[in-house]
């Protein structure tokens, strides 16, 4: 009888799906600015919201759009000036296109705004050691299509990867985006349908996402690992106090770069995860 192989021998036998804001790239001068930008022109310049005023939002696990995230915010002043919602009046649609127009630029054809400056996170060489290692990738972003595949292809050179983006399922911590480039990354892969599945992001919502995978298909294995973001790494209290709550979503285990999950990274993950 052939024994069945053990664990040790495909230690690296996972399907890997990151998130790309905060994890692929360093948005905190760019969409960031951008939900600066906005809540500041929306409260007439009375309110501008600091990095750590971000922070506590994402921590809610809801805010993941940051065109949501922009309103919210601007309600919220307003209403601790003792406005209800009712009586303020926002246009979403004037507020996306606000906020477009920081982020993207004011000529949607011609990018000139904050994305041209995002720093990278990873190098190609990255992901190109996990396709070595026969380790299936993708992505799975709540940022629109256009602008995920700005980085993906026209910054990293990536060739029509497996991208789920907002137009494609609903906004995180809904999974199905998640479902959906698992899916793809099978058909494209001679992988077992029960191979575990690794969601790299940054974010409460990121973390929420795999605990609701993880009981929606409980019959795989859902691993998630946080990401520090850059903009937190200088200030011990706020880093800690980041990955506490990252831990607290449901994270198996933070890195600080999304480079430090290599293929050896991920066998010692699975090992410890069974």
């Amino acid at each position: 009888m052939t024994p069945k192989p053990s664990l040790e021998a495909n230690l690296t036998a996972a399907i890997v799906v990151f998130d790309i804001d905060g994890v692929i790239r360093d948005v905190a001068g760019s969409y960031r600015r951008a939900i600066a930008d906005t809540v500041e022109h929306f409260t007439g310049f009375a309110s501008r919201p600091t990095q750590a005023d971000m922070d506590r939002l994402k921590s809610e696990g809801i805010w993941n759009n940051d065109w949501e995230a922009s309103q919210e915010l601007v309600y919220r002043y307003f209403e601790a000036q003792g406005q209800k919602r009712s009586e303020i009046a926002i246009d979403y649609q004037t507020l996306i296109d606000f906020f477009q127009s920081r982020y993207q630029g004011p000529n949607s054809q011609n990018w000139t705004g904050y994305i041209c400056t995002e720093p990278l996170l990873l190098q190609p060489s990255y992901l190109e050691s996990l396709t070595q290692a026969g380790i299936p990738w993708g992505f799975f972003s709540g940022a629109p299509r256009a602008e995920a595949a700005y980085v993906l292809e026209g910054r990293l050179g990536l060739q029509s990867p497996v991208l789920m983006a907002m137009e494609d399922a609903p906004g995180k911590p809904d999974p199905t985006g998640l479902f959906a480039a698992v899916h793809q990354l099978e058909n494209q892969s001679s992988i077992d349908v029960a191979t575990p599945v690794i969601y790299v992001g940054d974010t409460v919502a990121d973390m929420y996402t795999v605990l609701k995978a993880r009981s929606l298909q409980p019959s795989r294995c859902w691993i998630g690992v946080g990401i520090l973001p850059p903009h937190l790494q200088q200030i011990p209290e706020r880093r800690d106090a980041y990955a506490a709550n990252l831990q607290q979503a449901g994270a198996n285990i933070i890195f600080s770069n999304v480079q430090e999950l290599t293929p050896a990274q991920i066998g010692e993950l699975l090992l410890s995860y069974f």
